[in-house]
């Protein structure tokens, strides 16, 4: 007998194929939908935080209550600030470079000559020297309205004459020759310095002897004293009267300088004062000189101590003493003014000793 095996159908292995590709597409729809929902999740959300967003904006802007009255409180630093003052300078302008020509200036009121050459960081013996046609080397002879020659550097400015050559004025203002030539306002041709007369030379480091006018000083007794050449306030001492102390007390209340101080052109110094202050007699002694007076120093009063020393006070708008009377130390003898030469009220005084000049500063307390 014969067995016969079953026969396979013959569309099994398309059957199995048709299987595979319908499971693929069915994983694809899958994953399709999916993402389909996944982004229509992402949208809805997308949607209300936009439509929130539009809302906020949308929604009137609510500002905080004002106050009627609004008020700040005061103020109050912790500590007094520290303030610096500086005084007003009426030089703002500054020289890009050192001034090498002689310059122009108006005398005001208050100058002198030891003022105006500090202003101008010069000495004053070189303003006094540059202006002999005008002050005749006397520092008392500055007057309101007088035009000075202020020179650029500290010598000599000299007016060029006839006849005279470098080597030559060199020599009689003690100084080198090189310096005259080299100095940059002189403006000299090395080669040939030929100098016009009339022209106006700085000697740099240049100097001379001063012819200053002074008072002659008057001792006491009978020393033949002469009105015609003193003037009015002199008197015939020769009784004798007070001695002085040997020591001296200040001639005024200030203590403060105006004006010039005790150099070689001003043998003396001016000390600030308003007019008709008291003036003090700086020692005991005898007046031997009370008026006006020539040589710029209008009211004087002199007084010897009998010591050695005098002491003399100018500018005086009113003397208290008379010539031959005896003072002592700290009495009233006039009142400080500004008459004679004096571009304001001051007191000159000076102090003397065996005849010479003492510088008051090494005297005063």
């Amino acid at each position: 007998m014969n067995r016969t095996q079953p026969e396979t159908p013959a569309g099994g292995a398309s059957s199995a194929a048709g299987s595979g590709f319908t499971s693929i597409l069915l994983w694809f729809l899958a994953v399709v939908m999916v993402g389909f929902a996944v982004f229509m999740a992402y949208q809805r959300l997308f949607d209300r935080r936009s439509s929130a967003g539009v809302a906020v904006a949308n929604a009137p802007l609510e500002l905080p209550a004002v106050p009627q009255q609004v008020s700040l409180p005061v103020f109050q630093p912790e500590s007094q600030p520290v303030t610096l003052h500086r005084r007003a300078n009426l030089r703002t302008i500054l020289p890009t470079r050192p001034r090498e020509q002689e310059i122009v200036y108006r005398v005001q009121a208050g100058d002198s000559v030891f003022g105006i050459a500090q202003s101008f960081n010069l000495k004053p013996e070189t303003v006094l020297w540059a202006n002999y046609d005008i002050l005749n080397d006397d520092p008392h002879m500055i007057s309101i309205g007088q035009e000075l020659l202020i020179p650029p550097t500290d010598g000599v400015l000299y007016k060029w004459k006839e006849g005279d050559t470098i080597e030559k004025v060199a020599a009689t203002f003690k100084a080198d020759p090189q310096e005259i030539l080299l100095y940059p306002g002189n403006k000299l041709d090395l080669a040939n310095p030929v100098i016009e007369p009339g022209t106006f030379i700085m000697i740099p480091g240049g100097s001379r002897e001063f012819r200053t006018w002074v008072v002659p000083t008057i001792p006491r007794g009978p020393a033949g004293v002469n009105k015609s050449i003193y003037g009015p306030g002199a008197c015939d001492t020769s009784a004798g009267g007070a001695f002085g102390t040997g020591t001296f007390v200040w001639p005024t209340r200030n203590r403060v300088l105006s004006g010039n101080d005790y150099w070689p052109g001003h043998l003396a110094i001016d000390i600030a004062a308003y007019t008709g202050d008291p003036i003090y007699a700086a020692d005991s002694g005898v007046v031997v000189y009370a008026g006006p007076v020539g040589g710029g120093y209008g009211n004087m009063v002199m007084i010897d101590h009998g010591n050695g020393y005098q002491t003399l006070y100018a500018h005086l708008s009113a003397w208290n003493v008379r010539c031959g009377a005896s003072v002592s130390q700290g009495q009233v003898i006039g009142q400080a003014g500004s008459t004679g030469r004096s571009t304001g009220p001051h007191l000159h005084f000076e102090v003397r000793y065996l005849g010479g000049f003492v510088n008051p500063w090494y005297v005063l307390p």
